[in-house]
């Protein structure tokens, strides 16, 4: 799980740092490079996504965040598997990609329990 928060912050890390924040980071410019606006495009949705509504159960609002973060570096490792060329990137998309969907089941299944 830490490796494939460090990979997100990777990715997110230059749209934060140009934005100053989070609002309008990923907005998709018309001279974008197609891995450049699928990026954005995922970035734009977790971050939506991750915007809940807060419950004030520290358990209950960190397994609905993290949902949408995790599926946010799913969606991010797909669109290396489409554009990226190098084999030991894409290799770990591929395992982040297995590891966030067994999290992600594993935090929706905490998420039934709880209702």
């Amino acid at each position: 799980m830490l490796r494939a928060f460090a990979i997100l912050l990777l990715f997110a890390s230059p749209a934060l740092a140009q934005s100053g924040g989070h609002q309008g980071h990923g907005t998709a410019a018309a001279g974008d490079a197609p891995s450049t606006r699928a990026y954005k495009q995922a970035n734009d949705k977790m971050h939506r996504d991750m915007s809940i509504r807060f419950s004030g159960d520290a358990d209950r609002d960190f397994v609905a965040g993290m949902i949408a973060h995790h599926q946010g570096a799913i969606d991010m490792a797909k669109v290396v598997l489409q554009h990226g060329k190098d084999a030991e990137i894409r290799k770990l998309a591929h395992e982040i990609i297995a590891a966030q969907e067994k999290e992600i089941a594993q935090m929706k299944e905490w998420q039934a329990k709880r209702r």
